[in-house]
């Protein structure tokens, strides 16, 4: 905001919100926002874009999340319609190219536990693509942050060999739990941003998240500046990153293929 010419306190003021990842209080603050007269809503996930767009069909909503369409939020991401906006993470599919990546690092794995929520986007096309390769897939669901440490049992009993974590709020607020028990469970895994494999995590592919909001920052910008959210295009991502975290890999004694290796836009050592 700052390289638009905004300074905090001055020209600009922001309100912050948080659920601290339970939903049921998104409603309540997206509606608190509205009474205090915002002018712009900026959501970094689906379902509190959902939210706020229940509450209000007015103010301006620019999100940094997917789920857009699927959730009907706007017509199409070209002219989305509505007072909705932003950008995409392709979460859906991008979930294919995961299952895809995990297989070539991880050949030795004979069964993958795929971790999501009923918020998570990319599930059905994670089960479509495991299917395609013939990579045996065990799902389990997380409902609340409780469900964590029980999955790892469950994951123990199931005798599964590696992880694939399926993007959402709640596996986003809680990747370094996720990341720390995978490796304590000696499990390989392929996470959906950098912040896991920057925690322990060994692979993670996906969107450029910082991009993503200096991106939001300009949909801000032009929103107050009198642009309508219904005629501006929802951007996809056009930076993504593979990282694996060789340190990690080596602690747990998997070895990452030369040719996967060679494929990583940055290597943790």
């Amino acid at each position: 905001m700052r390289e638009h010419g905004y300074t905090e306190g001055k020209n600009v003021f922001f309100e912050y919100r948080y659920a601290e990842g339970n939903y049921d209080r998104l409603p309540d603050l997206a509606a608190d926002l509205v009474q205090k007269k915002v002018d712009v809503i900026v959501t970094t996930s689906s379902i509190s874009a959902q939210a706020a767009r229940k509450v209000t069909s007015t103010v301006p909503i620019v999100m940094t999340s997917g789920g857009v369409i699927e959730f009907g939020l706007a017509e199409s991401l070209a002219k989305p319609g509505g007072n909705v906006t932003g950008l995409t993470v392709l979460a859906s599919d991008l979930s294919g190219k995961r299952v895809e990546l995990l297989k070539e690092a991880f050949p030795k794995s004979r069964r993958v536990a795929a971790l999501w929520s009923k918020v998570s986007l990319g599930f059905k096309e994670t089960q479509d693509a495991a299917k395609a390769l013939s990579v045996p897939l065990h799902p389990i669901e997380l409902r609340q942050a409780d469900d964590i440490d029980k999955a790892f049992t469950e994951m123990s009993k199931a005798h599964v060999d590696a992880l694939l974590v399926v993007p959402s709020p709640l596996v986003t607020l809680h990747s370094k739990q996720i990341a720390e028990l995978a490796l304590k469970h000696r499990l390989a895994g392929m996470y959906p941003t950098r912040q896991f494999a920057e925690e322990g995590g060994i692979a993670a592919y996906g969107p450029l998240i910082s991009d993503l909001y200096r991106r939001a920052a300009t949909y801000v910008d032009k929103i107050l500046k009198g642009a309508n959210p219904a005629d501006l295009p929802i951007e996809q991502p056009m930076k993504f990153e593979f990282i694996i975290n060789l340190k990690a890999a080596k602690q747990i004694g998997v070895t990452i293929p030369p040719n996967v290796l060679a494929r990583a836009d940055r290597v943790i050592k």
